[in-house]
C-alpha cells in the first residue's frame, strides 16, 4: 500500500501552507543561535529553544521539554501520540546555525529571511530552520487529510553545528526518550534542485585546535628575525604537512584511497556548485565522489595571527589554527584523531614547542538504502518529485547523532532527507532555501509517514 491516492490532497495542503511557513521561517531564522557564548549570547539559542517549543506545544505535541544537555546547549523534545498499535517514528532538525563569518559578504542581512530570484536567504534558512518548518508542514498537512497515522516525536538540537555531542550524551543517559522504530534526520539535502535524493553515508569529523610557541614575546624582525624561531612560519609548516603536493589529504597512517559505489558527481557540475574560479584546479585524487563521499578530507577552518591591517614588523611567539578532518565510514574518528595529533606534533618543526586540544569529534555513518522504510521514502518521494525516482548520494558533512542513536536502537531505520542540496550554500555566506523544495520535502515527508505505517499494518 502506498500514498498515492492521496498524494494530491497532501500537495494542495502543503501548497497553501507555504506562505505560514515563510512567516514562521522568518521568525526563527531571526534569532542569532549560534552556539557559541564567545560569538553571540546564550540568550539567542534560549529564545530559539523556546520558539520550537511552543510550535510544538500548538501542534497539541505532549510532553513538551526544553531538555539542558551537558555541553551546556539546550534540545526541545516533544511527543505526538499516534493511533492504537501505529510506530513511532522520529523527526530530528536542529535551530543552531553557523556563524555568519564575513557580513559585508551577504547580500541581504543574515539573520533576516529575504526572498530574492525565487529563493529564501537567511542563516539556517536551509540548515537547518528549514528542516524543523519541514517537519511541521507534513504533520499539518496529514491532520489536515485524515491524521496522523504513526507516532512521532521530535528531537530538535541546539548544539549541531559545533559537534559538542551535548544531545549524544543525554540521549545516552536517557536511552528511552528517542526510542522509535524509525528516524527521518531532516538535515541533508538533495543531490540537486528537483532530484530526490536520500543520503546513504556521512564522513564522521575531528576537531582539533593546535597552538605553535617559540618565544617568550614578539620581537623585532630586523634586530632578530633570521635567527628568531617564528611561531607563525612553524605552524604554516605543520599545516602544509596535511597535504600532498596534488592537494590530497596526507595524515601519517591514516589511508586515503577508498573508492566511492554509487551516485557519481560531474566535474563539471562540482565546479560549478563550489564557484570554482576560472583558471584554478581542484585538489586531490580520484573521482570527485571519492574525494567527497569516500575519503577523509582536512580544512584548516581558522588561524590565530595578527591581521594585515595593523601589522608590525615583528616575529611571532605564538600562532594558532582551527583543523576540522572529516573521516569517512569505515575508518574510526577517534582513532583519526590520535593519527591526527601524532601527525602535528611529529611535523612541527626547530623544536617548537605544539600544543593539541581537541574540540568535537563524531563517528562517520553508512545507512541501509535496502531497508523497507527506504522503500516507503523511494515511492513517497516519487510522488512529490513526479517523473524522478530517489537517488542515493553521500554527503561530506557530519552529524554526530546518527550513531548514537544507531547504537542505542539497532532496529530502527534512520533515513537522512533536508533542503541543503548545493544551491544553499550552507555554511557559507548567502545560505538560502529553495520554498519549492521546502513544499516538495514535506509533501514526501508526509506521505512516507503514510507509507511507513501502511508497511507496518501488512
Amino acid at each position: 500500500m502506498t500514498a498515492q491516492p492521496i498524494a494530491e490532497p497532501i500537495a494542495s495542503t502543503v501548497a497553501s501552507l507555504m506562505p505560514r511557513a515563510k512567516a514562521e521561517l522568518s521568525e526563527l531564522v531571526a534569532f542569532r543561535s549560534v552556539a557559541d557564548p564567545a560569538q553571540f549570547p546564550p540568550s539567542e539559542c534560549r529564545a530559539a529553544a523556546a520558539w520550537v517549543a511552543d510550535a510544538l506545544r500548538a501542534e497539541d505535541f505532549t510532553d513538551v521539554a526544553v531538555l539542558d544537555t551537558p555541553d551546556g546547549s539546550q534540545s526541545v523534545y516533544g511527543y505526538l501520540p499516534g493511533p492504537a498499535g501505529a510506530p513511532t517514528v522520529l523527526l530530528y532538525a536542529h535551530y543552531d546555525v553557523q556563524p555568519p563569518l564575513d557580513l559585508a559578504g551577504w547580500d541581504t542581512p543574515p539573520f533576516e529571511l529575504t526572498e530574492r530570484e525565487g529563493r529564501w536567504y537567511g542563516r539556517g534558512a536551509a540548515d537547518c530552520k528549514g528542516g524543523f518548518i519541514m517537519h511541521l508542514l507534513a504533520l499539518r498537512a496529514l491532520k489536515a487529510n485524515g491524521g496522523v497515522p504513526v507516532g512521532v516525536k521530535v528531537i530538535v538540537e541546539g548544539s549541531e553545528e559545533q559537534g559538542t555531542g551535548g544531545l549524544e550524551r543525554y540521549a545516552e543517559a536517557h536511552p528511552e526518550l528517542l526510542a522509535s522504530d524509525a528516524i527521518v534526520i531532516g538535515d541533508t539535502g538533495n543531490f540537486r534542485v528537483g532530484l530526490p535524493t536520500v543520503t546513504a553515508s556521512l564522513r564522521g569529523m575531528t576537531m582539533l585546535r593546535v597552538q605553535v610557541d617559540t618565544l617568550g614575546g614578539n620581537l623585532h624582525s630586523g634586530q632578530f628575525g633570521g635567527a628568531a624561531p617564528d611561531a607563525l612560519a612553524a605552524l604554516i609548516r605543520v599545516l602544509d604537512s596535511l597535504r600532498a603536493e596534488d592537494g590530497s589529504t596526507t595524515v601519517d597512517g591514516l589511508a586515503a584511497d577508498a573508492k566511492w559505489q554509487g551516485l557519481e558527481y560531474p566535474e563539471e557540475d562540482f565546479r560549478r556548485d563550489a564557484r570554482v574560479l576560472e583558471g584554478v584546479g581542484l585538489i586531490g585524487s580520484g573521482s570527485i565522489a571519492d574525494r567527497l563521499w569516500a575519503r577523509p578530507a582536512v580544512t584548516v577552518i581558522g588561524i590565530d595571527c595578527p591581521p594585515v591591517v595593523g601589522a608590525t614588523p615583528s616575529v611571532q611567539a605564538t600562532a594558532r589554527a582551527q583543523v576540522s578532518l572529516r573521516v569517512p565510514p569505515g575508518q574510526d574518528a577517534a582513532e583519526a584523531t590520535k593519527l591526527l595529533t601524532a601527525h602535528l606534533q611529529a611535523h612541527t618543526p626547530w623544536g617548537a614547542r605544539v600544543s593539541v586540544e581537541q574540540i568535537g569529534q563524531g563517528q562517520p555513518f553508512q545507512a541501509d538504502v535496502a531497508s523497507p522504510a527506504y522503500t516507503s521514502m523511494a515511492d513517497a518521494l516519487a510522488a512529490a518529485y513526479p517523473g524522478e525516482e530517489m537517488q542515493a548520494a553521500g554527503m561530506g558533512g557530519s552529524i554526530p547523532l546518527c550513531n548514537t542513536l544507531g547504537a542505542l536502537y539497532p532496529e530502527a531505520e534512520i533515513l537522512l532527507i533536508g533542503l541543503s542540496e548545493p544551491e544553499a550554500q550552507i555554511h557559507a555566506v548567502n545560505e538560502s532555501v529553495s520554498p519549492q523544495e521546502l513544499e516538495r520535502m514535506s509533501v514526501a515527508e508526509a506521505l512516507f509517514l503514510v507509507n511507513y505505517a501502511a508497511s507496518k499494518r501488512s
